[in-house]
């Protein structure tokens, strides 16, 4: 726990830190005092030769928190599965299946263990914001719980025991594909049946958890394909009354493309802006976005939507590389997420952004480190909702992380490249503590708030 004075001040001082993003250009600074009041940022002060009586010493680079902008937390079970199906056969489709078949094994007790688990290692890596793509809504038959909300109970309550900030975004998911009429029996308790019916939970949602610390609500429309146009104009109807984020899976794959101009004659982003995401007003935020026609970028620059990237998950379901050079020339604006949860580390995630172009163009430096360290912080935590997240800077919210620069990696290392050395090559194994709201969560690389200990949390498979 942090100590606090009779003031309710909290006094950090940072060896190192990344100082700024939000109001000021973010820079790197030495000997750094925090002072955090009611989880926000009071004070920054540079130079100071002395560590304050009573300060809580962060050794090494201190850097803004990191939003994790597109997690499934349930997939977590699959980490580490073997491809189904013959060699060379499997796809992305074929590990939906997977997906779908631990989906349908979950209840709203194993899904509090398991997510709870699943956020408490995205803290220890250095994550300390979630948009929780939330879509498993009720029983695995469709019928909805006793508590109806019990699945999003569930996810937030979790969120909250172990000390993540958290944005549900709340899922609509009514079809199996372009063409179809309603889900399969595989989806049926993702579906609420109809748009009006989401709207109605999602309303009921909202009242549940009114005044529950550190919790946003958003919405997201699951794909074009999972979701007929005029059922997603409602949804972005929903989100731009009330200026909350809307996210959605875009252009993961290219046969969800080839689908979408099959039914529509049109992209699936072309369909999104038919529904109405220009006029949106809100943050709006295109998952993955891996296969882009130049009319898409051109989009999604001129709206300055937020692309996330997850660079982890798309390498593992061969989902492709997102032109995020381009995007960024355009005006979109990136962030990262951890999606499947394959791996967990904001800073792998991040390097992974500008690896991937390097490999996909031929040239370097397509986003410098102090780019990618935006991405993460500033612009991941507005894509979400937390508009004065993601900086050490007055004003901001307190939310910051902590990395060894003696280890392995980052050892010997000059102090001038030490934002660029955590970029390119720090790993959630580094961050020692991270702080939340103006509280410490993570200790010496440890939860002060619960051990984990993911020991087959579903159960054996029926």
């Amino acid at each position: 726990m942090s100590t606090r004075s009779a003031d309710q001040t909290t006094v950090y001082w940072a060896e190192h830190a990344w100082i700024g993003g939000l109001l000021t250009p973010a820079r790197q600074a030495e000997s750094v005092t925090i002072e955090v009041r009611n989880g926000r940022i009071d004070g920054v002060i540079a130079e100071v030769a002395d560590v304050p009586k009573g300060a809580i010493v962060l050794g090494g680079l201190t850097l803004p928190g990191m939003a994790n902008t597109h997690s499934h937390a349930f997939h977590r079970v699959l980490r580490g599965a073997e491809p189904v199906g013959a060699a060379g056969a499997d796809s992305f489709w074929s590990w939906r299946d997977q997906m779908y078949e631990a989906a349908n094994r979950l209840t709203p007790e194993s899904y509090g263990r398991l997510a709870a688990d699943v956020f408490t290692e995205m803290l220890q890596a250095g994550y300390t914001a979630v948009g929780e793509f939330h879509y498993i809504h009720h029983e695995p038959d469709g019928r909805p719980y006793d508590d109806q909300h019990a699945m999003e109970l569930a996810v937030i309550d979790a969120a909250r025991s172990a000390g993540i900030r958290i944005t549900l975004l709340d899922t609509c998911y009514l079809r199996s594909g372009f063409g179809s009429a309603s889900v399969t029996d595989e989806q049926r308790r993702f579906s609420d049946g109809s748009s009006e019916n989401w709207e109605a939970r999602i309303e009921s949602l909202a009242r549940a958890i009114r005044g529950r610390s550190q919790v946003r609500l958003g919405a997201a429309i699951h794909s074009m394909r999972a979701v007929p146009l005029d059922d997603a104009a409602v949804v972005v109807r929903w989100a731009r009354t009330r200026g909350l984020p809307l996210h959605v899976h875009v252009s993961e794959q290219p046969e969800e493309n080839r689908q979408s101009q099959k039914h529509h004659g049109a992209t699936p982003t072309e369909l999104l802006s038919n529904a109405g995401i220009e006029n949106l007003g809100g943050p709006f935020c295109a998952v993955h976005a891996t296969h882009l026609s130049d009319g898409d970028v051109h989009t999604y620059g001129r709206t300055r939507a937020f692309i996330s990237c997850c660079p982890t998950t798309e390498r593992v379901l061969a989902d492709g590389i997102s032109p995020t050079g381009a995007l960024a020339a355009a005006g979109a604006r990136l962030c990262i997420g951890s999606d499947s949860q394959s791996v967990i580390d904001p800073f792998e995630e991040l390097r992974a952004v500008e690896m991937h172009q390097r490999l996909a163009t031929g040239r370097r430096g397509t986003h410098t480190p102090a780019a990618l360290l935006h991405a993460g912080s500033v612009d991941g935590y507005q894509s979400i909702g937390w508009e004065k997240g993601g900086a050490i800077e007055i004003g901001a919210l307190a939310d910051f992380v902590s990395i060894s620069v003696t280890g392995a990696r980052l050892r010997g290392l000059t102090v001038r490249d030490l934002a660029s050395g955590a970029v390119l090559a720090a790993t959630a194994s580094d961050v020692h503590h991270v702080v939340v709201n103006g509280d410490v969560v993570v200790r010496d690389g440890r939860s002060v708030r619960r051990p984990t200990g993911l020991d087959d949390p579903l159960g054996p498979a029926s």
